[in-house]
């Protein structure tokens, strides 16, 4: 699926993913420090991933620039888990984000869910408008976290 919006794209092909893209950001960002590689490649493999692209203008030859990317870990039947979602600095404040979540809850296999989720320590005002909303009863909720397991590796 490939959804075109003025000079970018979303696409779920993950034969365009641009894994050292991917990684580089990932592996600055607060949520997955460190990642390798190898764990990206891996949870790219596992999901339904969205990639966001700034199109080449046709006269050019080139390659279309990944400027963003977001996964579903997800069952496409009961229950989604949204995560590393980004934009890259440079193309923020256009409304990817918004757009890119607008893709990705549009997308046929998220249909029906009982519960997507999602954690963010910054970018509550987004997932809000997306109709995210903090969780019910989070006393229910369990975990196990390892926040420092790409360190190890």
């Amino acid at each position: 699926m490939t959804i075109s919006k003025g000079e970018y794209s979303i696409t779920t092909d993950r034969n365009k993913m641009d894994i050292d893209f991917i990684h580089s950001f990932l592996a600055r960002s607060y949520w997955a420090e460190g990642i390798t590689k190898e764990i990206v490649v891996r949870s790219i493999n596992g999901s339904l991933c969205f990639g966001v692209f700034k199109n080449s203008p046709p006269s050019l030859a080139s390659v279309d620039a990944q400027v963003g990317f977001a996964r579903m870990v997800t069952d496409e039947a009961t229950f989604a888990y949204l995560a590393d979602v980004f934009i890259i600095e440079n193309h923020r404040g256009q409304g990817l984000s918004k757009w890119l979540m607008e893709v990705i809850l549009a997308h046929p296999g998220l249909q029906g869910l009982r519960r997507i989720m999602l954690a963010t320590r910054d970018a509550h005002g987004l997932y809000l408008q997306s109709g995210f909303t903090p969780l019910n009863n989070p006393e229910r909720w369990m975990q196990i976290h390892k926040p420092d397991v790409y360190k190890r590796n």
